[in-house]
């Protein structure tokens, strides 16, 4: 056979293989994971929250704040881990603030956080966790520790004059478990928490 031939027949199987690798990567692939995007609807379209009116008021996957206009929180609404992306959860600027725990601005943060949330809440430093006065390294992280939850409770029961086992029982039933039973903490989403108070007292 020819050195032409045998580059031509080389060539010709070079061709159809990667045909044939661009149809099933680039597109069997594809549609295949879109197709399976499309049964799990809640991920695929960036797991919307809606109001007890149907308007879509968040995300389950990005926190937000409860605030007023001056960004003092609202007493009647649970509250968010601090967030270091952009001016606080933008999913734009997802990041942590990137301090050491030795720097200077960090403890400074941390330190008007611990005050800020021991005034609000009525109670001592010693009893407030850690992601209540640190942000995560996302800075969109939308659960809070049940121990934030927790002394929060209070507070927010005052507020919407409702008993704390009321509160308590919301709180305990947006809490979501151990991933996999064993992996990470409990961990209540702020946002559907704060929703479902809402639909409580509506």
């Amino acid at each position: 056979m020819s050195p032409t031939r045998t580059l031509l027949r080389t060539s010709g199987t070079a061709f159809r293989a990667m045909l044939v690798a661009t149809l099933a990567l680039g597109l069997g692939y594809t549609l295949l994971i879109t197709g399976v995007g499309q049964l799990l609807p809640g991920q695929a379209h960036g797991s919307p929250v809606t109001d007890a009116r149907g308007t879509v008021v968040g995300s389950a996957l990005i926190g937000q704040s409860f605030t007023d206009a001056d960004g003092n929180a609202l007493p009647q609404y649970f509250q968010s881990r601090p967030s270091a992306a952009g001016d606080g959860y933008d999913g734009g600027a997802s990041s942590g603030s990137n301090w050491g725990p030795e720097n200077a601005d960090l403890i400074a943060a941390i330190e008007q956080r611990t005050t800020s949330i021991a005034e609000r809440e009525g109670v001592d430093a010693s009893q407030i966790p850690a992601d209540a006065v640190t942000a995560s390294a996302s800075g969109l992280d939308p659960h809070i520790s049940v121990a934030y939850a927790e002394l929060q409770l209070a507070r927010v029961a005052d507020a919407r004059g409702l008993s704390t086992d009321e509160v308590e029982s919301l709180v305990a039933e947006n809490t979501t478990g151990r991933d996999l039973g064993y992996l990470g903490d409990p961990r209540v989403n702020v946002l559907q928490l704060n929703l479902a108070l809402d639909a409580l007292g509506s």
